[in-house]
Formats: C-alpha cells, structure tokens, sequence
C-alpha cells in the first residue's frame, strides 16, 4: 500500500538513518516473539510479519504491518498500518489503519470499527492515517 505522503517522502536524516540501522542490528539479534522483519533494501520502510497470538481469535493468522519511518525518526513517529488483507478487529479498519482512539481492549467478535465505510471511503487515494480526521466512537473516555 502506498500513499502519494509516502512516494515524496524526505530523505532519512543522518540521525534517522544512524538509529533505524541501530535498532535493524537489534531486531535480527534479538527479535521480538510473534514479529519477523522482512527483508529489504529500503531502511525507511519496514514490512513486519505478525503472528496472531495464541488462545486468540487471531492464533494461526500471520498479517503484516507496513511501518514507514519518516525523515527526522525518531523526534517524528512512524506512520504505521497493516497491508491488506487487515484483520478483523473493532480498532482496524478495512484499509489497514489502526484506530488509538480508545483504550485498546480484547474483543471477543471480529468485526470492523462501525464507522468503517464511512472512514474508508475519507481515506482515498492513499491518504495517510497521520493526515486523517478521526471519529470518537467512545465518549465516556
């Protein structure tokens, strides 16, 4: 998935470029369970593979998760949001961004957040979760 923010992206800062190579080394020395790093030649985005957790709705699953740092990382966060096919969960939506609008909670259903159509459909054309208006769903929080 590819987004016009993410085709002109800046260049990595030597300081971006100099922690992403650091924490590389990290993760394939020392890898987190559940996660893979895919291989690539493009440090300035990652294809993660995730592992749905045992004794979960999602055990057996593998999804992957698309992390674009940008330029001045890590004074700027990633961008971070799962390539399609995304799971069904009440925080994901169908286009592969996550929702932090709310505590994230487990859910006992699979299921899209209920604004999903609605949300999608602001989101055309490859538009950036950081470049997104957000609905509140829950206004007890």
């Amino acid at each position: 998935m590819t987004s016009p923010s993410a085709s002109s992206r800046k260049v990595l800062s030597k300081i971006a470029c100099g922690r992403l190579q650091k924490e590389l080394v990290e993760w394939q020395v020392n890898p987190p369970a559940g996660f893979k790093h895919k291989v690539s030649d493009n440090l300035q985005r990652w294809v993660i593979e995730v592992n749905g957790a045992p004794g979960t709705l999602y055990a057996n699953e593998t999804y992957q998760l698309q992390v674009d740092f940008p330029e001045h990382y890590p004074m700027e966060a990633p961008q971070v949001i799962f390539v399609p096919p995304a799971p069904l969960h009440p925080h994901i939506y169908s286009n592969g961004h996550i929702c932090l609008a709310q505590p994230l909670r487990v859910f006992l259903v699979q299921q899209r957040p209920a604004d999903n159509d609605r949300y999608v459909k602001n989101c055309r054309n490859g538009r950036s979760p950081k470049e997104t208006r957000w609905w509140f769903h829950d206004d007890k929080v």
